[in-house]
């Protein structure tokens, strides 16, 4: 029997008796059936009809392969409103992998100023601010209890010996709505690192809690909270260059969401000004019932800095050139739960099923771009002996996650279905390919590898995968 081995890193095999190791080079790539490539796939969004403007049909694949969470009951089925405003369950597996995986992305382009971006954090909640917002406004961190004794006493609470309403409102902390005013609270330490030197920003992502938009309520007499994961670049610039930043970042912003995307057109941005005469951009999703906003940039003036540190401004200057100014910030601020929702809206694609004439019968493809793909390869086995394969298949699943390449462990599998069915399901979890240990790979070393996006086949010799992934991956991400 012939048995795969590692040496040194690399693949080898030991012949059967009497037989020759091969020590050939991997074969050429081999395509597949015609058949199997199938014909052209279309976009989801332009398919037009009911389902496809609701968005059903992807709802029910991004449930069914856990890159959302549903209703607890089937009954209570959710929306993509739902999704969009922060009331669900939360995301899947495949879902969390994903965001994960677009914050990554964000992380890196946020801090190529390496020298003048700074990653801070601050916590969920904290006291009231100086200056917040009248208590009753805002959301609050309140002790089930002190709520209870407040009300219980009519809103007075003095006959009980208990706080008022509005004393336990007031003393109340407060959820964060904003990662601004956490990362505007660091604003000195980050001018006290770059030596008072303009410009130089702030980068945070975490989570913020919103009130939902009263027509969205199932109960109109329960205001509900949302959640979000938040971006925030936060970059200080003298007011003379205030207006370029901006415009800078609108292009750098614009053209990074469309990066990773099938159809770049969908994002777009618009401009406003809000009720003080400031200027900002929305950049938004374009979803078939309209658009949603994913980022929004606004250049807030001095506003914010001063209300935050009031008193002495000597402390807040910074140099431009030869003059020390007060900066301006820049806020670049970005819902990436919002944004990962828009790229799976984006990535389905549907194609003609070429082994069955049955009418609506579409395969799914959900072609995330590799960057943002959950799992970037699959493992199974084909025909041999299942122990030696699923061994193979082993070493390899430990060589490809030591070097950080998303693996799917097929192999583990105790439910035999065909091979297109295993296709089916991959595609809809958007993984990038599927590897095929068979008995030729413990003879020679090579493996079927089959690519979602072409739906093509080919041989390759094991020792070549990692390389092959690295790279292929790599070469996405610089496009």
């Amino acid at each position: 029997m012939a048995l795969c081995y590692r040496r040194g890193g690399r693949w080898g095999g030991r012949a059967p008796l009497g037989r020759p190791l091969l020590r050939r080079r991997p074969p050429a790539p081999r395509v597949a059936e015609a058949a199997e490539a199938g014909s052209p796939a279309r976009p989801y969004a332009a398919a037009g009809g009911d389902e496809a403007a609701s968005g059903e049909e992807l709802l029910e694949v991004c449930q069914r392969r856990h890159f959302l969470r549903g209703g607890a009951e089937p009954r209570l089925a959710l929306s993509w409103r739902a999704y969009l405003s922060g009331c669900h369950p939360g995301f899947g597996p495949l879902g969390a992998a994903l965001r994960g995986n677009l914050v990554a992305q964000w992380w890196d382009s946020a801090l190529a100023f390496r020298e003048q971006v700074f990653p801070v954090d601050a916590p969920l909640g904290g006291p009231p601010a100086a200056g917040a917002r009248r208590a009753g406004q805002g959301l609050r961190l309140l002790p089930s209890e002190t709520l209870r004794e407040a009300l219980q006493g009519g809103g007075c609470g003095r006959e009980a010996g208990g706080p008022s309403l509005e004393e336990a409102l007031g003393t109340a902390g407060m959820l964060r709505e904003s990662l601004l005013p956490g990362a505007l609270e660091q604003y000195v330490s980050c001018l006290e690192l770059v030596n008072k030197r303009l410009p130089c920003g702030l980068a945070q992502i975490g989570v913020c809690f919103h009130s939902v938009p009263e027509s969205e309520h199932h109960n109109k007499n329960l205001r509900r909270i949302g959640e979000r994961t938040e971006s925030l670049l936060a970059w200080f610039s003298s007011p003379r260059t205030a207006g370029q930043w901006l415009d800078y970042w609108l292009r750098q912003r614009l053209q990074w969401w469309r990066k990773f995307a099938v159809g770049p057109s969908n994002f777009s941005s618009s401009d406003f000004q809000d009720e003080e005469g400031r200027r900002g951009f929305n950049l938004h999703y374009s979803f078939p019932w309209g658009t949603e906003t994913v980022e929004t940039l606004k250049n807030l003036g001095d506003t914010e800095l001063l209300q935050m540190f009031p008193g002495d401004s000597s402390k807040l200057l910074g140099r431009d050139g030869r003059k020390n100014v007060i900066p301006h910030v820049l806020s670049v601020s970005g819902n990436l739960d919002r944004g990962a929702l828009a790229y799976l809206f984006d990535s389905l694609q549907l194609a003609e099923n070429p082994l069955t004439k049955r009418k609506n019968s579409q395969r799914k493809v959900l072609k995330l771009h590799p960057c943002l793909a959950p799992l970037k390869v699959a493992l199974d086995v084909g025909k041999g002996p299942t122990t030696e394969l699923r061994q193979v298949c082993q070493g390899l699943f430990n060589e490809l996650s030591e070097n950080r390449i998303s693996v799917w462990p097929g192999y583990l599998e105790t439910v035999q279905v065909s091979l297109e069915q295993l296709y089916t399901k991959y595609d809809e979890m958007s993984i990038l390919f599927t590897v095929l240990i068979t008995d030729a790979t413990l003879e020679s070393g090579v493996v079927q590898l089959r690519s979602r996006d072409t739906t093509m086949k080919e041989m390759m010799h094991i020792s070549r995968l990692k390389d092959f992934l690295t790279k292929y991956v790599t070469s996405a991400k610089n496009v």
